[in-house]
């Protein structure tokens, strides 16, 4: 089955705004909120007094905690962050008809299913960060083979390794149109890091804060759900003629990009 981005799109923005799609974005703009507060209490925390004060005007939403104290609630929060994100993947992935409600399963092995996230997580940022400074294609063509690694681990309940190969599977044959959508990724990326910046500049830290979070959360909500649909439909074409026939693959047919 040839992936259909547009139809893609389309249903990721119908999943976004059902009434779970809406908890589902607050819910992920105070953990965003949270993360950007603790990263800069912890910079702040172990900052000398004297440059921690004049530093201060320009660090945004912090808390008058100490370093160590910021350090720890900015790790809870990655945990906090991936379970999030693995109940995000269960919930978006559910069928259309059932997005007014969470899944009973969104919860299931979550403390297991939140280590492989992280780990698996870490490993997938390691080898795209390795690939994009070799070269940008490699680097591209990782990001696309993994994307569907979180489905995989929170959806079917795979292993860390388990889960890698699955999204490598399913990405074969449609890697340059999922191409599309980590460039996308890339390009709203750089927006957030020339707009932050000139808050700050002009002396609107607090804001640049503000409307990196906010802008993070109304963009990556729905590009998470679009994800899900790419991914519940590269599923269900590949998965498809497994269960209708037992004969095995043609052994001469060419792999894919």
């Amino acid at each position: 089955m040839a992936l259909q981005l547009s139809h893609a799109v389309s249903d990721g923005i119908r999943r976004t705004v059902s009434r779970t799609g809406g908890v589902l974005f607050l819910g992920f703009l105070a953990i965003q909120f949270g993360l950007q507060i603790s990263a800069n209490s912890a910079v702040l925390g172990f900052l000398p007094p004297e440059a921690a004060e004049q530093f201060s005007q320009n660090a945004g939403l912090a808390l008058p905690v100490s370093g160590s104290a910021g350090v720890a609630l900015f790790v809870a929060l990655t945990v906090l962050s991936a379970a999030y994100l693995v109940i995000l993947s269960r919930t978006f992935a559910q069928p259309l008809s059932e997005m007014s409600q969470f899944p009973a399963t969104s919860t299931r092995r979550l403390g297991r299913t939140t280590v492989f996230a992280l780990v698996g997580g870490l490993i997938i940022t390691v080898s795209i960060m390795l690939g994009t400074v070799l070269l940008v294609l490699p680097g591209l063509f990782l990001a696309a083979s993994f994307l569907f690694f979180m489905f995989a681990v929170a959806v079917e309940d795979r292993g860390i390794i388990s889960s890698l190969k699955r999204s490598w599977g399913l990405a074969r044959g449609s890697r340059l149109k999922l191409g599309i959508l980590i460039i996308v990724t890339a390009l709203f990326s750089g927006v957030i890091g020339a707009v932050s910046p000139l808050l700050t500049l002009a002396g609107l830290s607090v804001a640049a804060d503000i409307v990196t979070v906010v802008l993070t959360a109304a963009f990556f909500v729905p590009y998470y759900a679009i994800i899900a649909s790419v991914y519940l439909q590269l599923r269900d074409g590949k998965d498809a003629p497994n269960r209708s026939t037992q004969n095995p693959a043609d052994a001469s047919e060419i792999p894919e990009l």
